[in-house]
């Protein structure tokens, strides 16, 4: 048994086919089903019964993957222990963020940080979900508002304020709110992201709460598109401040009812709970904490 298979089936048993793997892996199909073979064949039993639309575990596989899994935080483990604190970070770290924080903000951060670290292997996936870390391949996931798993580790990297804001020319036009309950006429845009109240926009002034259930002419699962409908004169939007600052600062959007809270959902970076979290994963995160401010301009 080598770390390296352990490590291929851990990651290939974490993606729904075979072809997801593969792409994932940077492989071609066959070298993935190739690579497979070749362990099923060293273990004498077939571990995924697998079509390239589908992967599924066998009794023996769910049973290597339920044993590779602490096997690898173990050799993780003992390589933090024992590994100078000045030895050049390497290995893999593959990590998850939504569409729109991932591509503006941690992308570049990420290419900060290979570039200081050139021997590490570092994967971005983008979804418009978060993942579920203790099943799948991912080390770490990038995500807005507190994760509910306590089985997880949350590092809070930025505090984020959820911002009601509109055009210049849709306020000229329809007028400026001064309270909670005039959102009622109002055309405000609902990005339709989650299965919960979306509709309703909630709001704290002075230990008051307030909520309006709004509606629009336009809305979107995409939060890249409900800012550019905003920013067309279409309505108002309620957006986290690192999507709109930077409108808001150049004067394209125009934050109203000020004076009011909207419920705040911080940034967080999530891990699995580990003995030893390892150097290239604690450095990763100790990097995004110090520069992600400074790039929001905190």
């Amino acid at each position: 048994m080598s770390a390296d298979d352990l490590a291929f089936f851990v990651r290939l048993a974490g993606h729904p086919s075979l072809t997801a793997a593969a792409r994932e892996l940077g492989l071609s199909l066959a070298a993935v089903s190739k690579r497979l073979s070749a362990l099923e064949r060293r273990l004498g039993v077939q571990l995924i019964r697998r079509t390239t639309r589908r992967l599924d575990l066998t009794p023996e596989g769910l049973r290597y993957l339920e044993g590779a899994r602490p096997l690898l935080t173990q050799l993780e483990d003992l390589e933090a222990a024992v590994g100078r604190p000045d030895a050049p970070l390497s290995g893999a770290l593959n990590l998850n963020a939504t569409f729109g924080f991932g591509r503006r903000h941690l992308a570049p951060l990420l290419s900060d940080f290979a570039r200081r670290h050139p021997q590490l292997e570092l994967n971005l996936h983008l979804s418009s979900h978060p993942v579920n870390l203790l099943e799948g391949p991912f080390d770490l996931d990038i995500r807005v508002g507190e994760p509910p798993d306590a089985r997880v580790i949350a590092h809070r990297l930025l505090d984020n304020r959820r911002l009601l804001c509109a055009a210049p020319a849709y306020l000229a036009r329809a007028g400026v709110p001064e309270s909670v309950a005039d959102l009622a006429r109002h055309n405000c845009l609902v990005l339709r992201q989650d299965a919960g109240d979306y509709a309703v926009w909630r709001f704290t002034k002075a230990g008051q709460h307030f909520a309006q259930k709004v509606r629009g002419s336009l809305s979107s699962n995409d939060g890249e598109v409900v800012v550019r409908l905003a920013l067309e004169g279409h309505g108002l939007i309620l957006r986290s401040e690192w999507d709109v600052a930077e409108l808001i600062a150049s004067g394209a959007l125009v934050p109203v009812l000020t004076d009011h809270e909207a419920p705040a959902a911080a940034i967080y970076a999530v891990h699995r709970q580990q003995r030893h979290v390892p150097r290239r994963l604690s450095e990763l995160i100790r990097h995004l904490a110090q520069e992600l401010p400074a790039r929001l301009g905190r």
